[in-house]
């Protein structure tokens, strides 16, 4: 992983955590079930020279995770910051989950854990990167400052989907992903107006969120040839045997894609290795934060395939995948959630733009914006500070 050519130490003395609700009044429906709140944890480290980076920990479903994620936050990764001079995120970010690992497995949930972890990892590399003057895509050995490839997620089934494809259009996007696994009729009937409204050069993805069986996505697969699908994404449960995903990826036609809901690296080589995926998707705010997600994005493109950050959060969370695929690059896109969500639009739609389907990148150091959180106070429902 190339970082900052110097290594700057830096020492932590404060820590925040942030949980934020946001009501919405059109549900966002998956397969396994819908949101009708937008939630984000967000976290702050400032260090003794007062500069300060920000992450942010997953928390999308179910919602009512929030509270406990910051709370282990504050509880059991704060206190390994706090006092501590941190010249490598990457160094500290392999301690910790060393060391969190075993309290994952005692309290059977590993992946709370990993996520409150990844929050902290992104925040120490957008503190390195302000001390540093630079933006993250270049601290993290991007060269190239051109916009990168982005896509509309989180399109709703039935007619809501042609609707939200007409105003992501209109907002700029050329690509877009919607949302299915309701039913081969209902799924063949959000589609069809879709691809018939499509113009030259736009892509469309369909996303199942692991709500098929392998009967069910056998066929599945086969029903969706009807369309030039870009990917179908998570057709089967991510821990399903990789048997299971050989079958239905020789059964598709279009290639497959996965990643938000593995953990580890060994996870991603193995997917990289068994060859079922063309698309690969890790979200940094729920495993390895930057430090884990740059070096299997790496191995990704390395192996001929596209790296795509999964992203459907806050934005903080969505600032920081933009400038992990601008610093690896290859042929992925940039998810970029299009439905209502407070948490993210106030935050960065002010100075992120999407035209023509690309989003250019931000020019400030770090993440390119200080979070202003005065702007989303009536949004905050649990604040906590620990000092060193």
């Amino acid at each position: 992983m190339i970082l900052a050519e110097v290594p700057m130490t830096t020492r932590i003395v404060r820590a925040e955590s942030f949980v934020c609700r946001a009501a919405i009044k059109t549900p966002v429906v998956n397969a396994f079930g819908s949101m009708t709140e937008r939630v984000a944890v967000f976290v702050r480290l400032t260090d003794s020279e007062g500069f300060a980076g920000w992450g942010e920990i997953w928390s999308n479903f179910p919602t009512i995770g929030a509270e406990h994620r910051a709370r282990l936050f504050d509880a059991f990764i704060a206190p390994r910051l706090l006092d501590r001079e941190i010249a490598d995120p990457a160094a500290w970010w392999a301690e910790a989950d060393r060391a969190l690992h075993l309290w994952g497995l005692q309290a059977g949930e590993p992946g709370a854990f990993s996520a409150a972890l990844a929050g902290a990892d992104l925040a120490l590399h957008d503190l390195a990167a302000r001390c540093a003057g630079v933006p993250l895509w270049r601290h993290w050995g991007g060269t190239h400052a051109e916009p990168v490839p982005v896509y509309a997620s989180g399109l709703n089934p039935d007619a809501q989907a042609l609707a939200q494809v007409e105003e992501a259009r209109a907002r700029g996007y050329r690509n877009f992903k919607i949302k299915i696994g309701f039913g081969e009729a209902r799924d063949l009937a959000t589609l069809r107006p879709v691809f018939s409204s499509l113009r030259t050069g736009e892509r469309v993805m369909v996303d199942i969120n692991q709500g098929w069986d392998l009967r069910t996505a056998m066929h599945g697969v086969q029903a969706l040839g009807e369309f030039p699908l870009t990917w179908i994404e998570e057709p089967l449960a991510a821990d399903r045997p990789s048997w299971e995903w050989a079958q239905v990826s020789g059964a598709s036609r279009a290639p497959l894609a996965a990643g938000e809901n593995l953990r580890g690296a060994a996870a991603y080589q193995q997917a990289l290795d068994e060859h079922h995926l063309g698309f690969v998707q890790p979200d940094c705010a729920k495993w390895g934060g930057a430090s884990a997600t740059l070096p299997v994005a790496r191995a990704v493109t390395a192996a001929g395939r596209a790296y795509c950050p999964h992203f459907l959060a806050g934005g903080i969370g969505q600032l920081a995948s933009l400038h992990l695929l601008a610093a690896v690059r290859g042929d992925g896109l940039l998810e970029v959630d299009a439905n209502p969500n407070p948490l993210r639009s106030e935050m960065i739609d002010p100075v992120l733009t999407v035209r023509e389907g690309m989003m250019a990148l931000p020019e400030g150091p770090g993440l390119g914006i200080v979070p202003d959180m005065g702007l989303l106070q009536r949004y905050v429902v649990s604040q906590t500070s620990r000092y060193s």
